[in-house]
């Protein structure tokens, strides 16, 4: 019965900015890192940023830092992606997922649920 619900994708121009959402039920959701992934056409999926459970730590890919921005309200159950500067090649289906384990993770495989995703679309 846990769900993890994106939204707030869309079509921007280059330059351009998004907020993307998550909202999540079924979990103790302070009890979980949560964090983002996008996958490209043709291309695997990638780790974008994640954040621990008490919002202490954050981490991003080399390829988005300083443009995006990762937050979390646990009051809420909501997990958030703030999307700058964006370019054509963060074009892709962006997911959020959750992780219990106890050291948070950029690998794809260790986390335990994923919502659905979300599109953004950067145009040139």
């Amino acid at each position: 019965q846990v769900q993890l619900v994106e939204s707030g994708g869309g079509l921007v121009q280059a330059g351009g900015s998004l907020g993307l959402s998550c909202a999540a039920s079924g979990l103790t959701f302070s009890s979980y890192h949560m964090g983002w992934f996008r996958q490209a056409p043709g291309k695997e999926r990638e780790f974008v940023a994640a954040i621990t459970r008490a919002s202490i730590n954050t981490y991003y890919a080399d390829s988005v830092k300083g443009r995006f921005t990762i937050s979390r309200d646990n009051a809420k159950s909501m997990v958030y992606l703030q999307l700058n500067s964006l370019k054509p090649e963060d074009t892709a289906v962006y997911y959020c997922a959750a992780d219990k384990k106890v050291v948070v993770s950029t690998a794809a495989g260790r986390y335990d649920y994923w919502g659905q995703g979300t599109q953004v679309t950067v145009s040139s």
